[in-house]
């Protein structure tokens, strides 16, 4: 299925928002050294909502708001580049049982979020169903 312009233009759009938020958020609240606690909180946080995105009655309903909000914003705000940059970082820093810990509780934690955010969304009815 080739996606539609409006589509397109949805997770543009969302997309944009999601990394405007999320970089803001890093400026907000600077982490110092240690532990990157704001990318951690991000991209639980848009795992947990990108799991419950069909509790939301409007991504149910309409297939330009599910990506402008799943793939879109969610997609934007989320972030693998950063977590991966940031595990590195306390690597070279000499901090391998913190980056360990940080790479694989991002994980960890993600996976929790999704399972149990997963477990209160509806299935999608065959109508539904993109």
């Amino acid at each position: 299925m080739r996606p539609s312009s409006p589509l397109l233009v949805a997770v543009a759009v969302g997309g944009a928002a999601g990394a405007v938020l999320r970089f803001l958020l890093g400026e907000v609240a600077t982490d110092g050294a240690g532990f990157p606690w704001t990318t951690f909180a991000v991209n639980v946080v848009g795992c947990a909502l990108l799991a419950g995105l069909n509790l939301l009655p409007v991504a149910r309903r309409s297939e330009t708001w599910a990506a402008a909000i799943g793939p879109g914003l969610l997609g934007g705000f989320t972030t693998l580049s950063a977590t991966s940059e940031q595990g590195r970082s306390l690597l070279v820093a000499g901090e391998p049982v913190l980056a360990g810990g940080y790479l694989f509780g991002t994980l960890a934690a993600c996976l929790v979020a999704v399972t149990v955010v997963g477990r209160l969304a509806p299935p999608l009815t065959s109508e539904e169903e993109r």
